[in-house]
C-alpha cells in the first residue's frame, strides 16, 4: 500500500476547464451544455473538488500552504470512463487473424490461465492501471478472470491509487478449458465472498461477471441472478450480440429464448447497472426493452473493427434513448486511449451514413458514461463535491495538432481534431482522487 496522503491538504489546479454541465439526452443540445473556462481553477481537499471557477475568483479560497499545479495552456477535463476492459488481456492485444470465437480459443483462454497466480495477476494489474492513467482513464468497468486471486489482485492495485473501479470474477462453467471453469456453486460462493470483501470498500464496486451466455449453464446464470437479488447495488457486466456466430450458438444453447438478450433477462441479469459490451446485432424489440429496463450498452468500436464483428447501430440506440458508454475492450480493442475509441466510433457511424459529433463523444467519455453507470453524482464533471478525477490534456502535443488547433475556427472544431488525432501523447497528467498519478 502507498503511504496515506495528507487528506487535509489543499491542492489547486489551474488551466482551461472543460466539462458538461448536466445529464441530457445524446440527441439534445450538447453545445449549450458545454462549459468552458479559459483561465480556470479547481481546488481539491480530501479527494473532492471544493471550488471550481475562474482563477481570479478562486484565489481568495486558496490557503497559504496550498499546493499549486499550473497547467495554463492545457485543458482540464473530467477523467475518461472506460465501460468495458479485460485487464488480463493486455498482454495479448492485437493478436492476429481470428474472429471472436476462434480468438477466444487461440489467444484469450491460454492467456487467462496465467492469472491463477496471484503475484503475476497483481503485477499485470498494476501495469494495466498504469496504461489507463497514461491514457487519461480514471474509471473503468473491468473483467478479471475466473480466478478469485485475479480479482483480489486488481482491486488491491486500484486501491493503491484510490481509483474508482467496477470489477468482478468471471463466471464460466462450460465451453472453456480446464483451469478456467468454475461450477455454479463455486462461482456463486466465490462471487459472494468477493462482493462482501470489496463492494463499497473505498471506491471499489463489484460486478457479477458471466463471460457470456455460451460459457455459463442455466444453473450458473440462475445463481448469478440470485446474487443480484441478494446484492441489488452490485453491477452486472457481460457480453451481448457481438458476433453472428456467437448469436447462433446462443440460440442453439437456449432455444426457449426468442433473443440473446432474453437469456439474461430470464435470469434477472438486466436493468440498471447491467452493462452489456458490444450489442452490435440487437433486434429492434431488444432495443426497446433496453430502453425500458435501463440496461447499458458498452460501445467498443476498436474491438468490433479488429475482430470483424460488425458496425454497432449507434445512432439508432441514441435516438431510442438507450444508455450508452464507450469501452476500449482491451485486448480485442487495439488501444487504451478513449480518444482513439472515439476516433473509431466516428468511423463506425460514418460507415452507416450518419454522424457522431465530438460533443456526443466527449459527453459519453465523461458525464454521459458516468450517468449510464449511475455514478454521475460522484464523477463525470468538474462540479464542487465531485470526486477529483480529471485529466490534463495538451491540445498542441505535436506540430500537426498545433497547426490544426491554430487553424480551427471554433472550439468544437478544435476538439474534434484533438479527439481524432489525440492519444496517450497528449495526456499531460492524470489526477485520481486529487493526486497526480503520472510521473
Amino acid at each position: 500500500m502507498a503511504e496515506e496522503p495528507d487528506t487535509k491538504a489543499q491542492s489547486a489546479f489551474r488551466g482551461t476547464l472543460l466539462d458538461m454541465k448536466e445529464v441530457m439526452p445524446l440527441t439534445g443540445d450538447l453545445a449549450s451544455n458545454l462549459r468552458y473556462v479559459q483561465d480556470g481553477l479547481l481546488l481539491v481537499e480530501e479527494g473532492k473538488i471544493t471550488f471550481r471557477g475562474t482563477y481570479e475568483d478562486g484565489q481568495a479560497h486558496m490557503r497559504v500552504d496550498c499546493e499549486v499545479h499550473d497547467f495554463r495552456g492545457k485543458l482540464i477535463t473530467p477523467g475518461f470512463i472506460d465501460s468495458h476492459i479485460h485487464y488480463a488481456q493486455m498482454e495479448m492485444m492485437c493478436a492476429h487473424g481470428e474472429q471472436l470465437l476462434q480468438w477466444l480459443e487461440t489467444y484469450t483462454f491460454p492467456t487467462e490461465l496465467k492469472y491463477k497466480d496471484y503475484k503475476y495477476a497483481k503485477r499485470m494489474a498494476r501495469r494495466c492501471l498504469n496504461e489507463m492513467f497514461r491514457n487519461g482513464t480514471t474509471t473503468a468497468v473491468v473483467f478479471c478472470t475466473v480466478h478469485s486471486s485475479s480479482v483480489d489482485a486488481f482491486f488491491e492495485a486500484a486501491e493503491e491509487h484510490n481509483m474508482r473501479v467496477i470489477a468482478g470474477k468471471v463466471l464460466m462453467d462450460r465451453n472453456a478449458p480446464e483451469g478456467l471453469r468454475d461450477t455454479p456453486q463455486s462461482g456463486y460462493e466465490d462471487s459472494k465472498r468477493l462482493i462482501e470483501k470489496w463492494h463499497g470498500k473505498g471506491r471499489a464496486l463489484y460486478a457479477i461477471t458471466p463471460r457470456f451466455a455460451p460459457t455459463s449453464s442455466s444453473e450458473q446464470l440462475e445463481l448469478a441472478g440470485q446474487l443480484k437479488k441478494e446484492y441489488p447495488s452490485v453491477y452486472v457486466h457481460t457480453h451481448l450480440s457481438e458476433n453472428t456466430d456467437e448469436i447462433a450458438w446462443v440460440k442453439d444453447l437456449f432455444p426457449e429464448c426468442d433473443s440473446y438478450y432474453q437469456v439474461y433477462q430470464k435470469f434477472g441479469l438486466t436493468g440498471p447497472r447491467c452493462v452489456f459490451a458490444h450489442c452490435v446485432h440487437l433486434s429492434e424489440p431488444d432495443v426497446a426493452t433496453f430502453k425500458e429496463e435501463g440496461s447499458v450498452v458498452a460501445f467498443c468500436p476498436t474491438s468490433n473493427l479488429f475482430l470483424g464483428s460488425g458496425l454497432m447501430p449507434f445512432t439508432n440506440l441514441a435516438k431510442s434513448g438507450v444508455l450508452t458508454a464507450f469501452g476500449s475492450d482491451v485486448g480485442a480493442g487495439t488501444s487504451f486511449s478513449m480518444m482513439q475509441t472515439f476516433h473509431d466510433a466516428y468511423k463506425v457511424v460514418q460507415l452507416q451514413r450518419d454522424v457522431l459529433s465530438v460533443l456526443q463523444g466527449f459527453y459519453l467519455l465523461t458525464l454521459g458514461g458516468a450517468h449510464a453507470l449511475e455514478l454521475d453524482s460522484m464523477i463525470g464533471s468538474l462540479d464542487v463535491g465531485k470526486e477529483a478525477d480529471f485529466v490534463v490534456i495538451d491540445p498542441c502535443f505535436c506540430p500537426l495538432m498545433q497547426l490544426r488547433w491554430d487553424k480551427s475556427s471554433s472550439l468544437e472544431e478544435k476538439l474534434f481534431a484533438l479527439f481524432m488525432l489525440g492519444n496517450e501523447q497528449c495526456i499531460y497528467q492524470t489526477v485520481v482522487a486529487g493526486h497526480c498519478v503520472l510521473p
